[in-house]
């Protein structure tokens, strides 16, 4: 017998979602996908991602935050250039967050979203883990073969590490 996945009702695009709880079957496992975690760097996947996760949430009536991790290494410089190292990269982290929630709104879903400094494999399982999601929704990362075997890649950090389901959007 093929393992079916039962749909909900599809939910007009740029209607607001009325905050219903709809659910997805596989098998005999149910889902419920009312808070989804989308991880933004800027990159053409993480915006692909993005895309994916607005027809998921209009879908399933689902909510969205948007996280952006900026990462600070330690520095051998005087302060004050490293601040405002630190305040370009977090202008840069705001930024795209912004687009990201104009991109949102403009398909009719509620969003949130968070500013964070960490590692970002870190900083994505504790916000998942903390606030409760039910999905993240990220994009692959285009990193060198030689890089990825060294320091492995944010998207497979997240999917070996999170307590929900992961889906990778290339």
């Amino acid at each position: 017998m093929a393992m079916g996945m039962e749909e909900a009702p599809t939910q007009n695009p740029g209607e607001e979602n009325s905050g219903e709880t709809r659910v997805s079957t596989v098998g005999s496992e149910t889902f419920s996908f009312r808070r989804i975690l989308v991880p933004l760097d800027g990159s053409e996947h993480s915006v692909k991602a993005l895309e994916t996760a607005v027809q998921i949430a209009l879908k399933f009536g689902s909510r969205i935050t948007l996280v952006h991790v900026y990462q600070v290494g330690g520095f051998a410089i005087s302060p004050t250039p490293v601040e405002e190292f630190i305040e370009a990269i977090r202008k840069m982290g705001v930024s795209i967050l912004e687009d990201g929630e104009k991109r949102v709104k403009s398909g009719g879903v509620k969003v949130e979203k968070l500013l964070l400094e960490g590692r970002p494999v870190d900083q994505i399982i504790r916000t998942c883990r903390e606030g409760g999601f039910d999905m993240i929704v990220m994009g692959a990362r285009g990193l060198s073969r030689v890089r990825e075997i060294l320091l492995g890649s944010v998207s497979d950090g997240v999917v070996r590490h999170a307590s929900c389901p992961v889906l990778v959007v290339k």
